[in-house]
């Protein structure tokens, strides 16, 4: 592994659940949630922590399949960008849910740890942005919806 994919895979497990200098990542925001806290939503219309979870797990799907430049690649839960809550939206699911995030992270890892350095700079697949941006974007969404969730923790539990 080269130094440049060894720093973006460092980069990308800090953003998801390693200890880092910026606080929380998103496995850590999310670690001890149940399916109520994820259920909640500040007001209708808004997004619910539930949401930004599978919406999270999609976004490390796209990246990973733009990098192996795989069209046949499924996401295996109905719809993109913001699929759908289950139903029922019960415990079971939501532990599903979690599971499936942190599956998506695993896959879209091993693809990064075996990514070709000389393809890094290069566009990638169906998209306008390097190889190098995705990978580091991804990092970057998962910190920003991380602290997306710790805002939503916060405003359930003012009064």
């Amino acid at each position: 592994m080269t130094g440049q994919i060894a720093l973006l895979l460092d980069v990308y497990d800090q953003a998801f659940d390693h200890r880092a200098w910026h606080g929380t990542p998103l496995a850590g925001a999310i670690r001890g949630l149940s399916h109520g806290d994820a259920l909640w939503r500040p007001r209708r219309g808004r997004h619910n922590i539930w949401e930004i979870v599978l919406h999270t797990a999609y976004w490390k799907y796209i990246v990973r399949r733009r990098l192996m430049r795989d069209g046949e690649l499924k996401f295996p839960r109905r719809g993109s960008n913001w699929p759908r809550l289950p139903v029922p939206a019960d415990a079971a699911a939501w532990k599903r849910d979690v599971a499936l995030l942190r599956e998506e992270h695993r896959l879209l890892r091993a693809v990064i740890a075996r990514f070709p350095p000389s393809r890094l700079g290069a566009r990638g697949w169906r998209s306008r942005w390097s190889n190098a941006a995705h990978i580091y974007g991804i990092a970057s969404h998962d910190l920003y919806h991380a602290g997306q969730i710790q805002l939503l923790k916060v405003l359930r539990r003012r009064p």
